[in-house]
């Protein structure tokens, strides 16, 4: 059975808006590259750099709680270490994150667009390496399956932006929720990659807000639970061999040797 990869994204920052990739380098025992570098602290969370620990995202700006993030544009530029954010085709906000002026012009902006929301000064971190601002203690890599979006999307009577998931590679191939076999499962890709299928992904609220205009519009947890007794949509997987990806290439089940 061959899996096929229709779309690469990352998420430099925890709660903004995706990049779509082309393709995508993928190292042993490391994170989807450039995926949840950031996270923009609301009010002290108590995160230490020196010794980073997983922080429930709550502590965070995230779309469960704020979903006014949905209504603007971003991009990280990895070569300048700069973020521009953009609201309704316009520039409002740029900074280097590698400095502290850069951090704190787009700290003031979240001061500005979102005062009544924030629990104290907004702080933008960066994740000291090793470590990323996921939603899981072992989110390395997040697969979608677009099949099973399309099948809840029925069951709903409404469209569903599979980029409410906020996934890293969405593919095509599998029957609707047919990635939960591939619990414990390795998938392969013909440049050697190797991705060991570790946990199915539990959705919360911020699968209700629109990724366009940022509306709650639906209840997408509720409706998993209605229809299949369960709240989870995709499945996470961590990187146990080197190797790249690219949108339009293919992953295979890893075969198990058999015993002679």
């Amino acid at each position: 059975m061959t899996i096929r990869i229709v779309s690469l994204q990352r998420y430099p920052v925890k709660g903004l808006s995706p990049e779509t990739l082309s393709s995508v380098t993928l190292t042993k025992g490391d994170y989807f590259p450039g995926d949840r570098l950031f996270a923009i602290e609301n009010g002290p969370a108590g995160f230490e750099p020196e010794n980073p620990q997983y922080q429930p995202k709550i502590k965070f700006l995230m779309l469960m709680r704020n979903e006014s993030l949905a209504r603007l544009r971003t991009r990280y530029i990895d070569s300048i270490t700069t973020l521009f954010i953009e609201q309704g085709g316009r520039e409002v906000a740029r900074g280097d994150l590698s400095t502290p002026g850069g951090r704190l012009a787009i700290e003031a902006f979240f001061r500005r667009f979102m005062p009544k929301e924030l629990r104290g000064p907004p702080k933008v971190l960066a994740a000291p390496e090793g470590f990323r601002f996921t939603d899981s203690r072992r989110g390395f890599v997040s697969l979608i399956n677009l099949a099973s979006v399309r099948e809840l999307e029925t069951m709903i009577g409404a469209p569903v932006d599979p980029l409410r998931f906020r996934g890293n590679i969405h593919v095509e191939g599998l029957k609707a929720w047919e990635e939960f076999d591939l619990v414990g499962q390795v998938l392969t890709a013909p440049s050697g990659l190797r991705l060991k299928v570790t946990k199915r992904i539990e959705r919360c609220a911020a699968t209700n807000v629109d990724p366009d205009t940022g509306i709650r519009d639906l209840e997408i947890p509720k409706s998993l639970m209605k229809a299949y007794g369960h709240f989870d949509c995709g499945i996470y997987a961590e990187v146990v061999g080197d190797g790249s990806l690219e949108a339009g290439g293919s992953l295979e089940r890893e075969q198990a040797e058999l015993a002679l």
